[in-house]
């Protein structure tokens, strides 16, 4: 019997989901039983650090047939390279080159949700395939908002403000009636939802993003809004001068301990939220992210990752690797994970199987997530950015944002400099993508 051929994957491993890795694991030995000439073997890194575990493998000559990507490493991942200076990732879609099955196993890559498969789509082609996909949700005590006389959770800035001031009116109200982190994550949806871009060249993805627009109009209405609900005491900030790291649990008990009436977090949290009402005694709503109701709604971003194939595989670990990948998401499959995660269930074939189960019915603060995306217009604003070292372009507006809130910075004047600081970020990773620079992608060997 000849040797099985090895798919190797590296896949994140989530402080918040430890169990991922596992569940990965399960699904590589359920293929294998079907597809017993192939060997899958699945080892886990630290979700920030992937890219450099890629690097380093590659480096040994080991590089992973599939690597998970988070969603803001992924001009990363298309810029890294091999030896030769060819990219180390081929398209996925690509390579499945219209097939409907491969090795037996259905394609679904078309069947993907629009907004996760928009976000991967480069040059008109789909690079790569999200098994984990998310926005952010707006998180309402309905019971607050009840004895504030609130019988419906307002869907733009402007109602969501004046809700705030309703519920801290209340005579045993909360001393504050919003929060959320402050994460890049929160700046990204803000701008993407009033049809703004980050960046030129159609948000680095009519070609490589070279100039960035952090302190646009949309930019600063987002963060003049943000202001002014902290200095008359709305919102709740969690972050001290002196540690601005993103304490997203300290959010949640606001929220779960009634401190608060609403919190912006990931839709990954939605049964926790949910769970905090039941046990805290009062009614939890997920709602869609309010919007600027000046402009007109474009969209919201997605959150997540995406699996990565290796190029210059053969044939046989080329159709191994693009089976197993749909095997993941086949609709039972994506719908047991979204379940078991919170994650939202990716393909259509995965949403229909929970709607006749009646999993919506029962939980329909899983719902809204689903809306949420699919009300994206589809624009370069609302598919999202794609950046070079966009960790790094994130914590110059999480860092800006912190002395707007904590020292009352001036919003204009703070995020130009902002805006200036990471355009030195992205002018540094460009520069070393072109091979004019000690940092940037990563090139093997």
């Amino acid at each position: 019997m000849s040797s099985p051929i090895v798919i190797d994957v590296v896949v994140p491993h989530y402080p918040f989901m430890p169990f991922f890795l596992d569940q990965t694991r399960e699904s590589a030995e359920k293929f294998m039983a079907g597809h017993p000439e192939y060997l899958i073997r699945v080892s886990g890194a630290d979700w920030l650090s992937v890219p450099q575990v890629v690097h380093d493998a590659a480096r040994q000559g080991t590089a992973p047939t599939i690597a998970q990507y988070f969603y803001t490493s992924a001009q990363e991942a298309r810029d890294t390279r091999k030896p030769d200076g060819s990219p180390l990732f081929t398209s996925v879609e690509r390579a499945i080159a219209g097939r409907t099955e491969i090795l037996g196993e259905p394609v679904v890559l078309g069947d993907v949700a629009a907004a996760a498969r928009q976000y991967y789509t480069y040059d008109g082609e789909v690079v790569a395939m999200p098994p984990l996909t998310s926005t952010t949700l707006l998180y309402a005590n309905t019971t607050l908002l009840d004895r504030a006389g609130i019988t419906e959770v307002p869907q733009t800035w402007a109602g969501i403000e004046a809700a705030c001031r309703a519920v801290t009116a209340l005579p045993d109200g909360p001393g504050h009636a919003i929060t959320w982190p402050n994460h890049g994550w929160l700046f990204q949806q803000s701008v993407a939802q009033q049809g703004v871009l980050l960046a030129d060249h159609d948000n680095g993805r009519s070609g490589r993003a070279e100039t960035l627009y952090l302190d646009s109009d949309a930019m600063l209405a987002y963060v003049e809004w943000w202001r002014r609900l902290h200095r008359t005491g709305l919102y709740r900030y969690h972050a001290s001068r002196v540690n601005t790291e993103v304490d997203w649990d300290a959010n949640f008990r606001a929220f779960a301990d009634q401190q608060v009436a609403f919190t912006l977090t990931t839709s990954v949290e939605a049964a926790r939220m949910a769970q905090a009402g039941r046990d805290g005694g009062f009614e939890v709503r997920a709602c869609r992210m309010p919007y600027n109701e000046q402009v007109p709604y474009a969209g919201n971003v997605i959150g997540g990752d995406a699996l990565w194939l290796a190029a210059g595989l053969s044939p046989e670990a080329q159709d191994g690797a693009l089976a197993f990948m749909q095997y993941l998401n086949t609709p039972r499959r994506a719908a047991d994970r979204h379940r078991a995660t919170g994650f939202i269930p990716v393909t259509g074939g995965a949403i229909d199987l929970l709607d006749q189960e009646g999993w919506f019915r029962r939980n329909p603060h899983f719902r809204t997530a689903l809306d949420q995306l699919a009300a994206n217009d589809g624009s370069p604003a609302a598919r999202g950015a794609l950046l070079g070292d966009f960790a790094g372009i994130q914590d110059a507006l999480t860092c800006a944002m912190h002395d707007v809130l904590a020292s009352d910075a001036d919003p204009r004047a703070r995020f130009a400099q902002a805006n200036a600081e990471a355009q030195q970020l992205l002018d540094h990773y460009n520069a070393a993508a072109k091979g004019q620079g000690p940092r940037g992608p990563i090139r093997v060997g």
